[in-house]
């Protein structure tokens, strides 16, 4: 498991290998939840499942898309990171940190 970031800006993700297929479920800030999923295959076109009002598909295409890539295997992206009332300023701290965690892939 890596982590970025500190308190409840802090962010998580954890791999999984099926195979010679990945896993990443991401989590952190004050409550993780299952927002979104992202799946990617090799030459395919990335498909995004946003649930609810959730926005989290937003810092997981980024991840399954990396994977797929470095591996050129299939990678599926899933979870979410909730701040409550979080601000503009909060929001771009936590995408920040999601983003780092996609440097380490």
């Amino acid at each position: 498991m890596i982590t970025s970031g500190d308190g409840k800006y802090k962010v998580w993700l954890k791999q999984i290998e099926l195979g010679n297929d990945r896993v990443y479920i991401l989590g952190g800030g004050e409550k993780t939840h299952l927002g979104g999923m992202v799946i990617c295959e090799p030459g395919k076109e990335t498909n995004v499942i946003r649930l609810g009002t959730h926005y989290d598909h937003v810092v997981l295409k980024p991840i399954a898309e990396k994977a797929c890539g470095k591996y050129n295997t299939k990678a599926v992206a899933l979870g979410g990171v909730h701040i409550d009332n979080a601000s503009k300023e909060e929001i771009d701290k936590i995408v920040e940190n999601c983003r780092s965690l996609v440097k380490c892939i």
